[in-house]
């Protein structure tokens, strides 16, 4: 995670990659490559997010983008195209000259992503781009592409020499999720892109951390003293982490019948937002220091028996239903879905953590399509106060537990609910709440999520991408729930109502414990 340098060294190593106004690192000078840049991502996420580091004067002067699709445009085509969508997908106001300056470094390279002439010919093509705007051979190659060209590219450009570091140039690549389809595939992809390229080189990007209120979990836990002495198992009761969206799948059906909620959202998202929460205090924000930590949270995770699975992991798929006041069609009638799937929309879990900070603290995830709200929280329930000193009053059923909760998205904040006396003759409790609220607090500009990853990614800082023992962590936690799904075929399905909160088994999951979902309103 990019941060600015300590005051006594600025003036020491200023250079033409810092920000002389805010001493925050930009990017060292260098070429992004984007396979599949004529694809949403590129257009919706990629370039916004660029033009967002460059009105924050974050790039460098020696930059620029080779965009790389099978879709035949010429540099001049592709220019115009992006230009149209920036106007469209920028999170902010698109200032004339500054637009100007970025769309003339915008070039474009069309060819066969299984083809070994395109790697050729950028051999030649990038170099001439590096004479045109000043770039010295720092590539970054960033893989917007389906799953199955991952090991692909990365062979190709291995084979041609893109990847070789030499002369004091970096060579990166970022990869986009899903990394594999389950563990064995994740390990193959893993050993194929490592026959290439080192670990340092490898960026698996996580979106979901490139929230601010995800990265401000860091400076909350480890630079507040008065919450980390309480984040254990001695006074929280349970985690809850939500992940609702009130989309369907739309035109994603193909994609989604092979993937469905729980390898599209669990082994990645959730999981990460998870041993975020979950971590040891590391020992420096180092980034091997920081994703050593993760990932011992990850392997700390209890693997679930099969016996497990049917208690403790549930499955949904979401049937018609309204969304704000509008009728939505089943998932079985959305288009390239086939009218019998057994593809689950929704997905619960319960996980718990075999160490000494988190032991019987059950951690609870649900993730789904059509649900109530577009939300992503995580919410820290405390143990409940004893109730001796009201037993006598009329407070005694009011007193409810302490509720920290991170709003990750839409509205980016921390709220913490406590009780206090209503005023009046007796004692009464009720709810208080105190919100933060990024919106209101800071003057921040509007961004993606992507802005601090692609940053990261050019000074060389992994902190918030995953590791490779990482990845394969995450697949190891949800293969047992997989297994048993695929051998038991649900027989309810559809089983939630869209605009609902999903299946009722969900419910029952937690209410065998005493415990239930919080109300997201």
């Amino acid at each position: 995670m990019a941060s600015a340098e300590p005051q006594d060294q600025k003036q020491d190593q200023k250079t033409d990659t810092q920000t002389a106004e805010t001493g925050e690192r930009a990017c060292d000078p260098c070429v992004m490559v984007i396979f599949g840049a004529a694809g949403d991502l590129t257009k919706r996420l990629l370039i916004p997010s660029l033009y967002n580091l460059a009105r924050g004067k974050l790039l460098a002067k020696q930059f620029a983008v080779v965009g790389v699709s099978v879709e035949p445009f010429s540099t001049p085509e592709f220019r115009a195209r992006i230009s149209a969508d920036i106007q469209e997908f920028a999170s902010t106001t698109v200032e004339k000259e500054l637009w100007e300056w970025l769309s003339n470094r915008l070039y474009y390279h069309a060819g066969d992503f299984r083809d070994p002439k395109l790697y050729k010919q950028l051999t030649e093509r990038l170099p001439a781009v590096d004479k045109e705007q000043g770039t010295p051979g720092n590539y970054l190659f960033y893989l917007a592409t389906a799953p199955a060209f991952f090991g692909e590219i990365v062979k190709q450009l291995g084979a041609v020499g893109l990847t070789n570091e030499e002369q004091n140039h970096w060579r990166r690549v970022i990869i986009e999720k899903p990394f594999g389809h389950d563990l064995d595939s994740a390990h193959a992809l893993n050993k194929e892109i490592k026959s290439v390229l080192d670990e340092r080189q490898i960026y698996r990007i996580d979106h979901y951390l490139g929230k601010e209120t995800v990265q401000n979990m860091m400076v909350f836990r480890f630079g507040n003293g008065i919450f980390e002495p309480i984040w254990n198992r001695r006074y929280i009761d349970h985690v809850q982490i939500t992940a609702a969206e009130t989309v369907g799948v739309e035109q994603r059906g193909s994609y989604y019948e092979g993937s469905g909620a729980l390898r599209d959202m669990v082994p990645n998202h959730t999981l990460q937002l998870l041993s975020m929460i979950a971590m040891e205090p590391p020992i420096s924000f180092d980034s091997e220091a920081f994703r050593d930590e993760k990932a011992k949270v990850l392997h700390a995770i209890q693997p679930l028996s099969p016996e497990d699975v049917l208690t403790r992991a549930v499955r949904g798929q979401y049937g018609a239903g309204t969304i704000d006041n509008q009728p939505v069609p089943a998932y079985r009638a959305e288009p390239n879905v086939k009218p019998d799937s057994f593809t689950e929309t929704y997905a619960a879990v319960e996980l718990h953590i075999d160490n000494w900070r988190w032991a019987d603290v059950p951690f609870y995830i649900r993730t789904g399509k059509r649900m109530a709200r577009r939300v992503t929280e995580i919410a820290i329930h405390f143990k409940r106060a004893p109730m001796l000193l009201f037993r006598k009053t009329q407070a005694a059923d009011e007193l409810s537990s302490n509720l920290l909760v991170v709003h990750v998205q839409p509205d980016e904040g921390i709220s913490l609910r406590f009780s206090a006396k209503i005023p009046g003759p007796t004692v009464r409790l009720g709810p208080v709440d105190m919100n933060f609220k990024y919106s209101e607090y800071f003057s921040t500009a509007p961004q993606t999520g992507y802005e601090t990853l692609l940053l990261d990614c050019m000074i060389g800082d992994p902190t918030l991408f995953q590791r490779d023992d990482m990845v394969e962590a995450g697949w190891t936690v949800v293969m047992p729930i997989l297994d048993v799904w695929k051998a038991l075929p649900p027989r309810n399905f559809p089983n939630y109502a869209s605009g609902s909160w999903g299946p009722k088994e969900s419910d029952e999951m937690l209410a065998r414990s005493g415990r239930h979902w919080r109300v997201i309103h």
